[in-house]
């Protein structure tokens, strides 16, 4: 049966208008027919939208807020007045049958900064009610904690919390070093894994967790690089941790990635983006500023770096891969640094916890003019795709269009390092708002997202299926 869809395919591509004229536009034109093979979508949305919905229009209809690929469903997850309105990222949880979403919310100190969503009702709960300045990466830990990040520049904390469906009301207090909670036996900050504007995250099953500074480069001044955090004590155990205490997350190592190792790790600096490199030493006092360490150690430095996923095909080969986005700019009349999606590999699960690995970057995506400003990412389960969600300037032009969702394949067998396609599968119809946040349940078949500031008011999350 896949044989007789891809000859379909082929056929279909072949006989196009695009191929008389350009081959690219044929292998384009190829991915979008053969969407129910590669996408699992029963086709592909061939245009941003332009539409913009009112305030009423969006309060009476949430899921219009989104337009979907053929084949794909939208239902509200939760719209409710008391939703944060700049809910980022997410998880469910828990992991093994969710119940909940746990959502940051990327605003201000005095407003909420974490909080739980039924996904039976859409009735959000406070967990951590103030303190927190732009939240924005939510990770769940594989000892069974969830992990929130500030996106404050120099000032971003990353805090853990125990048990985040009985947590209720936290406030976070003073700065840096300083920093308190109101209930530390389930909220408890760590400085061990430095202070940066904390975007992308992920962790490997051993503890060893990654990062990336989400800083654009600045009259000469390098933009965000790429850290690694080993655990003091890597993580070993099968249950989830009932103290805090007990958390790898308390003590450990710092290391920044640096590409360039030819004459003895000296080839590096400006000019040199990708390929293999190392793991540089960052070291200081908790909490390192590690801005200010990347520019003294030169560590290579990228546009904006966003969110990050684990390739789960990789993992449980043994292997650590993960891939994130590095925003760049699209605003009309800009600079047309269009943005890229980027892979890491680093070795086995063991020697990057070692430091026997050898870190390596190539680009999977880039200079794509409609796929601009890359900034959530998501691996889909089964299927093996990335889900990507645009942060793009899409309202300064003429005509204003929205933010879209792409669906890329990893990948594959050719002689590139390059994603093989990249399909356009949703579009919003807001022109205020931007979709965050996206992750996919453990099967692969639902997608959650944010719309993240968008005409209502208040949060919107919503539910994507029908993958086939």
């Amino acid at each position: 049966m896949k044989k007789q869809m891809l000859c379909a395919a082929l056929c279909a591509a072949a006989t196009g208008t695009a191929s008389a004229t350009d081959f690219g536009q044929a292998v384009e034109t190829l991915a979008k027919v053969a969407a129910p093979l590669l996408f699992g979508t029963h086709g592909t949305l061939d245009a941003s939208s332009t539409k913009s919905l009112t305030a009423d229009e969006a309060n009476a209809n949430p899921a219009k807020l989104v337009t979907v690929a053929p084949g794909l469903r939208v239902s509200v997850v939760s719209a409710d007045a008391a939703l944060g309105p700049n809910i980022d990222m997410m998880v469910l949880w828990p992991k093994d049958r969710p119940t909940h979403l746990i959502a940051c919310n990327e605003q201000g100190a005095a407003q909420v900064g974490v909080q739980r969503i039924s996904l039976a009702t859409g009735i959000p709960e406070t967990i951590i009610a103030s303190g927190l300045t732009s939240c924005d990466p939510v990770r769940a830990t594989p000892w069974g904690t969830i992990t929130v990040g500030e996106e404050n520049g120099t000032n971003g904390r990353t805090f853990e919390i125990l048990d985040p469906l009985a947590t209720t009301g936290v406030t976070v207090s003073g700065a840096g070093a300083a920093t308190t909670t109101s209930d530390p036996t389930h909220v408890a900050y760590r400085p061990a894994l430095g202070q940066l504007a904390f975007e992308g995250t992920a962790f490997l099953p051993n503890g060893v967790m990654y990062s990336t500074d989400e800083n654009r480069p600045v009259n000469g001044n390098p933009g965000g690089a790429i850290f690694k955090f080993v655990p003091a004590t890597l993580w070993t155990g099968t249950a989830a941790i009932v103290n805090l205490d007990q958390s790898p997350l308390v003590a450990g190592s710092l290391y920044g990635f640096r590409a360039g190792r030819r004459s003895g790790n000296t080839d590096y600096g400006q000019g040199n983006e990708f390929g293999r490199g190392t793991w540089v030493p960052v070291t200081g006092t908790a909490p390192i500023n590690l801005r200010a360490a990347a520019a003294t150690l030169k560590l290579t430095s990228y546009y904006r770096p966003e969110d990050m996923d684990i390739d789960q095909k990789a993992l449980a080969a043994g292997n650590v891969r993960f891939c994130g986005n590095n925003t760049g700019d699209d605003t009309a009349g800009g600079d047309n640094h269009f943005g890229e999606i980027y892979c890491v590999t680093d070795g086995t699960v063991d020697a990057a916890a070692a430091l026997t690995s050898v870190p390596e970057y190539q680009p999977l995506m880039i200079g794509n003019l409609e796929l601009a400003m890359v900034d959530n990412i998501a691996y889909q389960p089964g299927r093996g795709n990335w889900l990507i969600h645009e942060d793009g300037e899409g309202s300064t032009y003429t005509p204003a269009r929205n933010n879209d969702i792409w669906d890329c394949l990893d990948d594959g067998a050719d002689d590139d390092n390059l994603a093989d396609a990249c399909v356009r599968v949703m579009t919003l119809n807001d022109l205020t708002a931007e979709s965050t946040g996206g992750i996919f349940d453990a099967a692969g078949k639902a997608y959650y997202f944010s719309v993240q500031h968008n005409i209502t008011g208040h949060g919107v999350i919503v539910k994507v299926t029908g993958w086939r």
